[in-house]
């Protein structure tokens, strides 16, 4: 009936805030490195009588949808399970560690290896996954998350993802990509892409030769993910705030709309938006300045390159690995085609 949010940090407090959750701040008692999620927790029930059930969800498991956690409470308030935590089902082979400086020899764990099966013929095993807890309280306060009546609760393999160490972080971001939770609202089709040209298409260098002409460069790539954009549907847009060169703009040859020396952003690209009969869901927008804000903030699908300012990389959705003029606009294209084909699986089902 509640969420909250647990943290000593302000920043998380405001976020957290932000997206309608509840804030329990911690103690110092509780916020150390070695505090566990049940100190936590149970600290928070002293504070909370009023709370049965509770549903620790683990922040570093991205793709955790709400229908698995509607089922598991189910579990617990109709078929008076004490506690259920997730699981994935793994078909991997164990064998056991040999000790350094030990004269001993490796033993199977869970296979006869004079009957190796086909690992999609076994049925494989069962492993937490860290994605949540549930437990009643009065489990809880005995000081345990699972026990009691215990059940577990097996999640899809390609939403069990764990944020455990660096290299799990471009993995989990694929899987949410593909994968995760995008809220009640159905993906919508991309029908227009806008892209702030300073910052986004160039790399914010402006060069001036000596009889006073602008150069700009743009990356190659850029040009082949708009292309890319163009051949499947896509209509792509450029805007500016800044009084660039139109000679200069026709250089670049990219036959896409350009408007310059837009004072109101968000102003232009509804007037775009109405003239295509589009909604807001079917518009991206690429930008990476303060005065791409409220656009980062309307648009269906949003994002920035990874030197965007701060205050648009918040209230952009998704942060390129490259830079602007460094192959953001291909990449974000990659992020728009990926999204896409979620879009084309969904209404296939």
């Amino acid at each position: 009936n509640s969420v909250w949010v647990s943290t000593d940090h302000d920043e998380i407090e405001n976020i957290a805030k932000q997206f309608g959750a509840q804030v329990h701040r911690r103690s110092s008692e509780t916020s150390k490195d070695s505090s566990t999620s049940l100190d936590a927790i149970v600290e928070f029930l002293k504070f909370h009588n009023e709370v049965d059930i509770v549903g620790n969800i683990q922040a570093t498991s991205p793709c955790l949808h709400p229908s698995d956690l509607q089922k598991v409470a189910d579990m617990l308030r109709e078929e008076g399970y004490d506690s259920v935590f997730s699981v994935v089902r793994r078909h991997q082979f164990r064998w056991s560690e040999i000790q350094k400086g030990v004269r001993e020899v490796t033993e199977p764990l869970n296979l006869n290896p004079a009957k190796r099966p086909r690992r999609q013929d076994w049925s494989g095993e069962l492993y937490e996954n860290g994605s949540f807890y549930f437990a009643k309280r009065h489990l809880i306060e005995m000081g345990y998350l699972q026990g009691g009546k215990m059940a577990y609760y097996e999640m899809r393999a390609e939403h069990s993802v764990d944020i455990d160490v660096d290299i799990d972080w471009p993995i989990a971001e694929q899987r949410v990509l593909r994968y995760g939770y995008f809220g009640k609202e159905k993906l919508k089709e991309i029908k227009l892409l806008v892209c702030n040209i300073d910052g986004c298409l160039t790399n914010g260098h402006v060069y001036v030769s000596g009889d006073h002409k602008e150069i700009i460069s743009y990356d190659v790539k850029d040009a082949i993910g708009i292309n890319l954009l163009k051949k499947s549907g896509i209509e792509v847009r450029f805007i500016s705030e800044r009084t660039c060169s139109k000679q200069t703009l026709a250089s670049l040859k990219l036959d896409c709309k350009m408007e310059i020396s837009v004072a109101d952003k968000l102003a232009v690209v509804d007037e775009w938006r109405k003239e295509m009969g589009l909604c807001w869901k079917q518009v991206a927008y690429l930008g990476n300045e303060v005065s791409d804000e409220e656009c980062l903030n309307r648009a269906g699908l949003s994002g920035v390159p990874a030197d965007a300012c701060t205050s648009a990389q918040k209230a952009g959705g998704y942060i390129c690995k490259c830079s602007g003029g460094r192959g953001a606009i291909r990449e974000f294209a990659e992020h728009i085609f990926l999204l896409m084909e979620k879009v084309t699986n969904s209404c296939q089902k």
